[in-house]
């Protein structure tokens, strides 16, 4: 396991559209749904893409 869990912020190697690339992580499983931190939208993506996009944990939920 990775270490990453519900509520974490990350950074992707990508920015979104609006121009953010922290996102915060809204589930974690086979797939990963991502909330942009700025515009608010929500994407999914596969968890392989996701490991492989991701470039570093910012915060964590204790």
């Amino acid at each position: 396991m990775n270490g990453y869990k519900v509520h974490d912020i990350v950074r992707m190697k990508k920015a979104h559209p609006c121009g953010e690339n922290k996102w915060e992580i809204v589930r974690y499983g086979a797939d990963v749904k991502l909330k942009c931190l700025n515009c608010e939208r929500i994407v999914l993506i596969e968890r392989p893409k996701f490991n492989k996009n991701v470039k570093k944990k910012l915060t964590s939920e204790n």
